[in-house]
């Protein structure tokens, strides 16, 4: 079991050398490769090391049973846990997500149900906002447009990691699961006979692409400027300073009307053109993969609903893991990890499940 793990160990160690040789830091891109590499292999080494004595421990502990039974406790406790160790050092040997140190670009969009819907995007937008602050991650809103009743018809967020994340735990681990339909169940504020109404708004989650993984042509880019729409303070509304981007090529769009200068506005709609490019290539290649390759909860497409927030009954739901409480409240002020951690071990587990059926 594990016999290919040695390779990897070998690979470690060569690592380990060559990020020791000063000359190699004068590389420093490089360097960064080097080391991202030695850090996803550094959890697979302890692991299989741990692993591998503690199987050892076990024969050992056998032996002395036969002159003193005492052992026989012992081993079953070591028992125990070569089990837990065989099924990390499984689950960390699944090839994993190459974006899951990626920060994010998270877009809230008004869906059926008009203002109430944009009111329900608003509520979205402040629970992914007071989670992200909770466990320390950075957000900047790149662009939004607000609806009369102070909800968003639409909006884009950039979320960023803190510095010195754990190698794949970078944004997009956890908020992948986020993109979907997500309805609401409640009564409106714009409702005055008290009836219970059904919206949704849809939330699009791509990892942020870097200019390094995303060649655009200037020439397969058209850029329209446009006079702002919506509230705004000096001179937003007033100048042709927002911008609309399309890449010709795959009819993919961005726009940015937040920012006060045209220039502003155009490099925040790049920023959203390259991540939304950057998921349509990804797309096309799962598409285009195995099964085996697909290793995200994806029972779901973007068009899909994947959560239901019930308010008279304090319920949430996500329909792809069977998660469900009764902390509506909790879950809209930021208490999102319990029911990202139901898609994670959905994930873990549908990619050991494909993992076993490969071998």
């Amino acid at each position: 079991m594990f016999e290919a793990v040695e390779e990897l160990l070998s690979e470690h160690a060569v690592l380990e050398e060559r990020l020791a040789d000063p000359a190699v830091h004068g590389d420093q891109a490089e360097a960064r490769r080097l080391s991202k590499r030695y850090a996803e292999l550094t959890p697979i080494t302890a692991a299989y090391r741990a692993w591998r004595q503690t199987g050892e421990d076990i024969e050992a502990a056998r032996e002395f049973a036969e002159d003193d039974p005492d052992f026989y406790a012992e081993i079953k406790s070591l028992e125990r846990q070569r089990e837990q160790l065989t099924e990390d050092l499984r689950l960390l040997l699944v090839p994993r997500d190459p974006n899951d140190d990626k920060d994010i670009i998270l877009e809230v969009k008004a869906g059926e149900g008009g203002e109430e819907s944009a009111l329900f995007a608003g509520d979205l937008l402040r629970m992914y906002l007071r989670y992200a602050e909770k466990v320390g991650w950075k957000t900047e809103i790149i662009d939004a447009n607000e609806s009369d009743l102070g909800g968003y018809k639409d909006v884009q967020v950039s979320v960023k990691a803190r510095a010195g994340a754990e190698p794949g735990q970078g944004v997009w681990a956890r908020m992948k699961y986020e993109g979907g339909v997500h309805r609401v169940q409640r009564v409106p504020a714009t409702e005055s006979q008290g009836r219970i109404h059904t919206s949704a708004a849809g939330v699009l989650v791509t990892p942020e692409a870097e200019d390094v993984e995303i060649e655009i042509n200037a020439n397969d880019l058209r850029i329209d400027v446009y006079r702002s729409s919506g509230p705004g303070g000096q001179s937003v509304n007033t100048t042709d300073s927002a911008v609309r981007i399309t890449h010709i090529p795959t009819g993919i769009v961005s726009s940015c009307q937040n920012q006060k200068s045209q220039l502003q506005n155009k490099e925040q709609a790049m920023r959203i053109l390259r991540s939304r490019i950057l998921a349509a290539a990804q797309e096309e290649a799962d598409q285009e993969a195995s099964d085996a390759r697909r290793s995200q909860v994806r029972s779901v497409d973007r068009s899909e609903r994947i959560r239901t927030y019930n308010f008279p009954e304090n319920r949430i739901s996500d329909h792809r893991t069977g998660f469900k409480a009764y902390n509506l409240d909790q879950v809209l002020s930021g208490e999102l990890d319990p029911i990202i951690q139901s898609a994670v071990d959905a994930d873990a587990a549908a990619r050991l499940e494909a993992a076993a059926q490969n071998n």
